[in-house]
């Protein structure tokens, strides 16, 4: 993940391919204020935007609060769904505004990566050096502004296109990519005092 981060030569992963029609279907339930479709939708989408804001920002009070935020807009406007673009792709834009007006609202300060739990892994070294390279990349993701941190957790943690962050985030294509070169320029030189001989 992180070489394909840093490296311009990669390619933006190809998407994968979602239910979108499943997902248009529950739109239009929602949309005749249908609650069950609703709590189908929440269940899809709860563990891709926690993942989303999450690499936002560290901040807890901030991912749960834009991620129900997020929820209650889709749920009230859900009506205002044009179908011009992917269920996904208009909730991910949701979520982007929310994200980025809770950022601005509060000004708590950040956990530090290192005190975070890691997650059990096999072998103490492989453990040890998956935990530095995590923290560091964390650590650098967090300097970035947030336009930049965001473009690349659309791109390579969600694997969405160009032409869809475009949608998400309200600007050109090639504003995107704009930022994902800058970036990924900004994350490699952050990160080079960190890992050093590991890039």
């Amino acid at each position: 993940m992180l070489r394909k981060l840093l490296d311009p030569s990669q390619a933006p992963p190809s998407p994968r391919r979602s239910a979108d029609a499943h997902d248009q279907s529950l739109m239009a339930s929602i949309v005749a204020r249908d609650l069950r479709a609703f709590e189908a939708l929440y269940r899809i989408y709860h563990p891709r935007l926690a993942r989303f804001l999450g690499l936002v920002t560290p901040r807890p009070t901030i991912i749960e609060e834009a991620l129900n935020d997020t929820m209650l807009v889709v749920w009230r406007r859900a009506a205002t769904y044009s179908g011009e673009c992917k269920v996904s792709t208009w909730i991910f834009a949701i979520a982007y505004r929310t994200a980025l007006k809770a950022l601005h609202r509060y000004d708590e300060p950040l956990a530090d990566p290192a005190d975070e739990p890691m997650a059990e892994q096999p072998g103490p070294e492989q453990r040890h050096s998956d935990g530095e390279t995590r923290a560091a990349l964390m650590h650098a993701l967090d300097l970035l502004s947030s336009e930049h941190r965001s473009v690349l957790v659309l791109t390579y943690f969600h694997d969405l296109p160009y032409a869809e962050i475009a949608l998400i985030m309200s600007c050109p294509v090639d504003t995107v990519k704009t930022r994902v070169f800058h970036a990924r320029r900004r994350l490699r030189a952050l990160l080079s005092g960190e890992l050093g001989d590991w890039l």
